[in-house]
């Protein structure tokens, strides 16, 4: 199924590219992106997201400060400078402790680029002020209500002081047509039940995707994820918690899903019932893997 095309994506591929050209003498890839789900909740239940079926959970649990303290003392130890990206599957401004958590990470990863994906709905000038402060290097505003929103919120980021490259304004108020503004997926198998529908696939794809390649997924319990895709977490590859970054992105789990999804074999869970077109970003790093494997 084609779908509406992210503007924003040409933008994150850029800079996980970068992120690797500037590795030329290692011999493991690092991930392009670190993304934290730092909690099991969220604000809204939009129609277009798995939290609008009514059996998805929403846990009010939040990200330990020991917790991620570990995963970026890890990364510091191998000089990361990649993404760290709190998005995931929650509304990271609900986390009281979030700008402490952006500190962690500019301390412990000073090169990284530190980006935030929020609706927005708590966002004030003083709270964008305070979390670019913090560290944050750029913050991603999904815009869901109304192009007077997206307004609102461009001209709050201009009045704050902020540069084109320190916000992005997300239009997600589009219509169904439209895609509603996102890049859409049945979120590794999560959409059926939700408002707007989408079906698991008949058969698995047969196209490579390269997301465990650039991707490394935490969530807020520490469990590793697979993909960023997988809403009902059903590949759970290491816990940050009893395992150290680098056994759990060179482990066994991460390495079988390089090798199939590389070749195009999405036959396992839960790759088998996704849609995501997983090549839009990432080639450079499944290349580098590929070379790995290849060798091995």
């Amino acid at each position: 199924m084609d779908y509406f095309f992210d503007p924003a994506i040409p933008r994150k591929s850029s800079h996980i590219s970068k992120a690797l050209e500037r590795q030329p003498d290692l011999q493991t890839p690092l991930p392009g992106v670190v993304e934290i789900s730092e909690s099991g909740t969220c604000n809204r239940v939009c129609s277009f997201c798995p939290r609008s079926d009514p059996d998805y959970p929403d846990i009010k649990e939040f990200l330990s400060p020991k917790l991620l303290e570990k995963l970026m003392r890890e990364l510091g130890e191998v000089a990361y400078d990649g993404i760290v990206l709190f998005s995931g599957f929650v509304e990271p401004l609900l986390d009281k402790k979030i700008y402490d958590h952006i500190k962690t990470v500019a301390t412990h990863v000073p090169n990284a680029r530190i980006e935030m994906v929020t609706n927005g709905d708590v966002l004030n000038k003083n709270r964008l002020l305070r979390l670019i402060d913090s560290g944050l290097t750029t913050i991603l505003i999904s815009v869901y209500d109304s192009a007077e929103d997206a307004e609102r919120f461009e001209k709050m980021c201009i009045d704050a002081g902020l540069n084109d490259g320190q916000f992005v304004i997300r239009h997600r108020y589009l219509p169904p047509e439209q895609d509603f503004g996102i890049t859409l997926s049945n979120r590794g198998g999560a959409m059926s039940k939700a408002e707007f529908a989408i079906s698991d696939v008949v058969e698995p794809l047969k196209t490579p995707c390269y997301y465990p390649s650039y991707t490394f997924f935490m969530d807020y319990n520490g469990d590793v994820l697979l993909c960023s895709h997988d809403w009902n977490k059903s590949k759970v590859v290491g816990n940050m918690n009893n395992q150290s970054f680098m056994d759990v992105w060179c482990g066994d789990n991460f390495m079988e899903a390089r090798k199939l999804l590389n070749c195009g074999d999405r036959t396992k869970a839960p790759c088998q019932r996704c849609d995501v077109k997983g090549t839009l970003m990432g080639a450079e790093h499944a290349k580098a893997w590929q070379k790995i494997i290849e060798a091995s």
